[in-house]
């Protein structure tokens, strides 16, 4: 609560099993705080685990927080709030809040992935899941396509909804003024959404208090 973080690496991470801790990871919440990656992710959770006994991570909230930069050339390892699940972890449960960010210089807003990272894990992993982006705006250009997708279909990406995303002072949104019909809200964000992924919702929610 209350910090500023200014790293040269990922300002915050969740994971599961690593280096001496065991066990999934649970009840976490940062708010009120500054982030500002100079490399990697200002906000990261899901990739380390123990694959052996896999592992939940689950209820985790990020509220009022300001991230001012990310830098960040490998676009494997972009994306200001990033999930990214590997080693067998289920992710779950996770809710990001009134977040605002500002024009990074080199990254993606977010990305979400199941994937098998061979340089850091044994097994990709299990899912992500119930995951909420309420009031969450980015305001510059700078930013690259974010990137949502799934592994296979047992190891699926579900249940994601945005609620009052605000790109550059537009409220991206299912039904939108001006969207075109054969349009998916993810292309007006420059979101991909790719294979093993259901259940995305783009709702337009109640004006955010300043």
């Amino acid at each position: 609560d209350g910090v500023f973080c200014r790293n040269s690496d990922d300002c915050t991470t969740v994971y599961g099993t690593r280096k001496g801790f065991k066990g999934g990871c649970k009840n976490i919440t940062m708010q009120n705080s500054t982030l500002w990656a100079d490399v990697a992710h200002p906000i990261f959770i899901g990739i380390h685990g123990d694959v052996e006994n896999p592992e939940i991570l689950e209820n985790l909230n990020y509220i009022n927080i300001d991230i001012l930069d990310q830098k960040e050339k490998q676009i494997d390892y972009q994306g200001c709030l990033a999930i990214n699940a590997g080693d067998n972890n289920l992710i779950r449960k996770v809710r990001f809040e009134n977040i605002r960010i500002e024009d990074f210089r080199e990254g993606q807003l977010l990305n979400l992935r199941i994937f098998y990272n061979i340089k850091y894990c044994k097994a990709p992993g299990r899912g992500i899941e119930d995951i909420l982006f309420k009031d969450i705006s980015y305001s510059g250009n700078n930013a690259e396509i974010s990137i949502i997708t799934g592994y296979n279909e047992e190891r699926k990406i579900k249940d994601i909804r945005f609620e009052n995303l605000s790109i550059n002072g537009q409220i991206i949104s299912d039904n939108m003024p001006g969207k075109p019909g054969w349009y998916k809200a993810a292309d007006i964000a420059r979101f991909f959404v790719g294979e093993h992924v259901e259940n995305i919702q783009f709702d337009e929610g109640l004006p955010v208090l300043k």
